[in-house]
């Protein structure tokens, strides 16, 4: 398949790229500063522009079959970068008639599981409250997804771990797994990965945990 990848300098991003590759793919990293990437390979172009362009960023979406999405806050100043970002990415990819979109979110946004125990919500309300912006951030990025005519799917993960691949997780498609606290952002790259065609995650959230 023919990807571009946003946020490709990311921890999730550059894993996106790097697992692609390995899987054969043709990857178009979109980067603001090419020698922060640090992914090398035959089929990789690397696209540097300015992401808050939407004009400048219709060529690397042109002709792709899936774009993804590792954009997001790096920190909570950051809060308020994934929607606008991503704005810019949903103009280019309706301009060019390209409609496959996966993006990165955060379990917080999606609906708790009932029966997760009670540390669990605890943690999580906490959590909600620190970071409250960044989440108010991706709720907001999440509507924009809903109203636009993309086939997206959001990627909803709890705390991440800079650990190797495992490729051993657990999703639920419009829900969380329980008791789901911790994965590797290599896991959620792989994650955004085998879901590009799996039609059942199309329009939908999907949590992600070990």
């Amino acid at each position: 398949m023919k990807l571009t990848v946003f946020g490709a300098t990311g921890g999730i991003g550059k894993e996106i790229v790097r697992q692609a590759l390995t899987a054969g793919h043709e990857v178009t990293a979109v980067v603001r500063d090419p020698a922060r990437l640090e992914v090398t390979g035959e089929r990789l172009e690397v696209f540097r522009a300015d992401v808050r362009d939407a004009e400048a960023l219709r060529p690397a979406v042109a002709g792709r079959d899936a774009v993804l999405s590792g954009l997001g806050a790096r920190k909570r100043a950051d809060a308020g970068i994934a929607t606008e970002l991503t704005r810019s990415v949903l103009r280019a990819m309706d301009a060019e008639g390209v409609r496959r979109l996966l993006v990165v979110s955060a379990a917080p946004v999606g609906p708790e599981p009932a029966e997760n125990p009670l540390v669990d919500r605890v943690v999580l309300a906490v959590i909600g409250r620190v970071l409250k912006d960044v989440y108010t951030d991706l709720t907001a990025l999440e509507a924009d997804l809903a109203a636009s005519a993309t086939d997206w799917t959001s990627v909803r993960p709890p705390r991440l771990l800079n650990k190797p691949l495992t490729g051993s997780y657990r999703t639920v498609v419009g829900g969380f797994p329980r008791a789901g606290r911790t994965i590797a952002r290599a896991d959620v790259a792989h994650a955004m990965l085998a879901m590009v065609d799996d039609r059942a995650t199309v329009k939908q959230g999907v949590g992600v945990a070990y």
